[in-house]
């Protein structure tokens, strides 16, 4: 995991890319540099009323340019906020935060990568990032964002709610539809996903990583605010507990409670 900074971040573009969907660029100083897929950030608000930054996943890292690029859905004040920011504007930003994807893991192996809702964009780095043959399931309520340019990455396979695209259903339907027979599952996703694909990858004795959301406060691992159960002891809480912004957000599926 590498050293976090905080640093003030221009945006250099903004833009919607689906219902309450956007998407932005940040120049960064350092933070681009040190980051890694699976990882994100915290980003304060400009509005002093609202104290706690808010966590978004990182989407996309171009380290030659030294900008972060950040995916995330309007979901409260904080990130209505954001969407209203244009470019020149600059943002407080902690990161990296957490830890990534284990990329080394994966080395010569069958890869599914597996994204669902808001948990789709950090897999857009992550599939970049993965020299190694890849499959890509991702899963959608209705309206497709970030698909073309996943297909960059690997077979794209989509399953969505209402059956307007791919496999009507979820990531599990659309993975037992098409025979998909990986042998590492990287997913990143709401927890009834999470816990499906938990249950399918010990079914068939494969690794199976999971990168957890949660409310975040302090995104450092000092207020507990995130925990979940593990099986084994915190060495911070003495308890059977992970927290997700300082020991995650990507945990062994095996290791924790879903």
């Amino acid at each position: 995991m590498s050293d976090k900074t905080m640093e003030s971040c221009k945006i250099v573009s903004q833009e919607r890319i689906g219902t309450d969907i956007y998407s932005m660029w940040l120049q960064t100083s350092q933070i681009a540099k040190n980051a890694s897929p699976g990882q994100f950030v915290s980003v304060y608000c400009r509005d002093g009323s609202r104290l706690l930054p808010r966590p978004i996943s990182i989407c996309e890292i171009d380290r030659q340019r030294d900008q972060l690029r950040l995916v995330y859905r309007v979901a409260g004040k904080g990130t209505k906020e954001f969407s209203r920011l244009h470019p020149g504007v600059a943002l407080r930003v902690m990161g990296p935060l957490g830890n990534g994807f284990p990329l080394k893991e994966a080395q010569d192996k069958k890869v599914l990568l597996v994204g669902g809702g808001i948990g789709i964009p950090p897999m857009l780095e992550t599939a970049k990032q993965l020299d190694t043959r890849k499959v890509l399931v991702m899963g959608y309520r209705d309206e497709l964002f970030l698909d073309q340019e996943l297909k960059r990455y690997g077979t794209l396979y989509i399953a969505t709610e209402d059956g307007s695209e791919g496999t009507r259903g979820n990531v599990l339907d659309a993975i037992r539809e098409n025979e998909l027979h990986p042998e590492v599952i990287f997913a990143c996703g709401p927890t009834p996903m999470l816990r499906a694909l938990k249950e399918y990858a010990q079914e068939k004795q494969i690794p199976c990583w999971i990168s957890m959301e949660e409310r975040m406060a302090c995104g450092i691992g000092a207020c507990l605010g995130c925990v979940c159960q593990s099986k084994e002891m915190d060495s911070h809480s003495h308890v059977h507990n992970k927290r997700i912004c300082k020991d995650g957000p990507v945990f062994l599926s095996t290791e924790v409670e879903i």
